[in-house]
């Protein structure tokens, strides 16, 4: 059984840093894609960051510049770097694992999901 476990949450003071860690259980870890999602109450989930296989990453607009995703294929673990933090950061964060598997023109979708770990941005 597949498992994400994150950690590494907290309550922190704006400007402050926090470092978030995901443990994946997953087969093949370094042939996924790996993800930092966040929601805040009454928001939907959005993306933060991603890392490919190959490490290239994505951030969204509202993070770049503060946060950094990486990834240790030899521990399984993404992170995410979380730095000047403010407090519309505030929110449920998660992480996902993802991968596409075409054979023989049969199309398989792994997708998996941490429960997710909480940062409060707060004086």
């Amino acid at each position: 059984q597949v498992q994400l476990v994150e950690s590494g949450g907290g309550l922190v003071q704006p400007g402050g840093s926090l470092r978030l860690s995901c443990a994946a259980s997953v087969s093949f870890f370094g042939l996924y894609s790996l993800g930092w999602y966040r929601q805040a109450p009454g928001k939907q989930r959005d993306v933060v960051a991603t890392i490919t296989g190959g490490g290239n990453t994505n951030y969204s607009d509202s993070v770049k510049g503060r946060f950094t995703i990486s990834r240790d294929n030899s521990k399984k673990t993404v992170y995410l770097q979380m730095n000047s933090l403010k407090p519309e950061d505030t929110a449920l964060y998660y992480c996902n694992a993802n991968r596409v598997v075409v054979s023989f023109g049969k199309r398989t979708d792994y997708d998996y999901w941490g429960q997710g770990t909480q940062v409060t941005v707060s004086s």
